[in-house]
């Protein structure tokens, strides 16, 4: 019965999670490719590879957790999952020690989890499936001794629904990636309010501090000291002072959680530089083409898109990438790239608001067809 529970909990946590990146798979491939920049491993040629490894990675979570829930090669499973356990681990350990990825994306973006609660979760994970391994081990022994092939025969049943659970999941990742995702679990999603999420956030912001590290030149001591109490204690700015602030050491600390929302990172320059954020989420209706990487877009595709956007009567429109020169025959405007992929995962695709409401969202190349 324990054993049952626990196998069930666990099978259901792998699928979950695979589910929700099997969904987005692009969006997990961004996350991927965070771990091969510089900053984190610096294996930027694996960069190219992004979506492959990300592929790999959920049909893994996927197809094992789906096998342990139906007890399918229980041993092959359960072996396979401790070592996937033990490679999350390892990332997600590194990136909460090292501060170097804030989100690991373990369940897309359908639930957040900081680097220490992911590392926290795969250790859980991996207590779970070693006992679950030591608690079945015995039922290893008997396919072992009588024959694996006779007593799988009889579960052919649980191979024909795993071959229908694969051909769903499969529909779902090929629509993720050649269109967009079926479910979206992100903050853009067709519907949203960008102006009403902007005035929540604008209404109750998170609020930080600068934390100072100082040094007494004469003890060798090292204190952290908030900005205010800094401003305070004339101790550490009056004249003569022995403690000075260690450059490159003070940290903006968050003190207050305010309204979270990736809405937050939707700022628009025209070519200018000058900020045209507002104008875009008051306008009647705005038809914005997007592209995070405009080299990679076909110039033939451009031109249909600019051309059809064109013929939009009355509405307000842009061409919003990360280079000033991308679009020929519609205003340009700026965002970071980083940014634009959080609004969809298409490259490049189109967004049409009404007074700052998102009423459409879709691929550029399904746009124009």
């Amino acid at each position: 019965m324990i054993k049952g529970l626990l196998r069930f909990i666990i099978a259901v946590i792998f699928i979950l999670s695979g589910f929700v990146k099997a969904v987005d798979l692009v969006g997990f491939s961004f996350k991927m490719e965070e771990y091969f920049a510089p900053p984190v491993f610096n294996m930027p040629f694996f960069e190219k590879f992004a979506l492959l490894f990300s592929i790999i990675v959920v049909v893994l979570e996927l197809f094992l957790g789906f096998m342990l829930l139906l007890k399918i090669k229980l041993k092959f499973t359960l072996s396979l999952l401790i070592a996937l356990c033990v490679f999350f681990g390892f990332l997600t350990f590194y990136s909460a020690y090292f501060n170097v990825v804030t989100d690991c994306g373990c369940f897309g973006d359908a639930i957040k989890f900081t680097p220490w609660q992911s590392f926290i979760k795969d250790v859980v994970l991996l207590v779970g499936l070693i006992i679950l391994f030591v608690l079945y081990k015995k039922e290893f022994v008997v396919r072992d001794e009588y024959g694996a092939t006779r007593k799988e025969s009889s579960n052919k049943f649980k191979y024909y629904i795993l071959g229908a659970f694969s051909l769903v999941m499969i529909y779902i990742m090929a629509q993720g990636i050649m269109h967009e995702p079926l479910i979206d679990f992100r903050d853009y999603k067709i519907g949203t309010d960008i102006k009403g999420e902007k005035e929540k956030i604008n209404k109750n912001p998170s609020e930080y501090k600068t934390f100072y590290s100082l040094k007494n030149q004469k003890t060798g001591e090292v204190v952290k000291v908030n900005q205010d109490d800094y401003i305070k204690e004339t101790k550490y700015w009056k004249e003569g002072t022995p403690w000075k602030i260690e450059e490159g050491k003070n940290e903006s600390v968050l003190i207050k959680e305010g309204y979270k929302s990736e809405i937050v990172k939707f700022k628009i320059e025209d070519a200018s530089g000058m900020e045209i954020t507002e104008e875009i989420i008051n306008a009647p209706k705005v038809v914005l083409v997007f592209s995070y990487h405009p080299k990679e877009v076909s110039a033939d595709l451009l031109k249909k898109v600019e051309a059809k956007v064109n013929a939009q009567k009355g509405a307000l429109i842009y061409g919003i990438s990360t280079d000033p020169n991308t679009f020929k025959t519609i205003k340009n405007a700026m965002m970071d790239g980083t940014a634009i992929k959080t609004i969809a995962r298409s490259n490049p695709f189109v967004l049409i608001l009404e007074k700052g409401k998102i009423i459409d969202k879709q691929p550029a190349k399904d746009y124009v067809e």
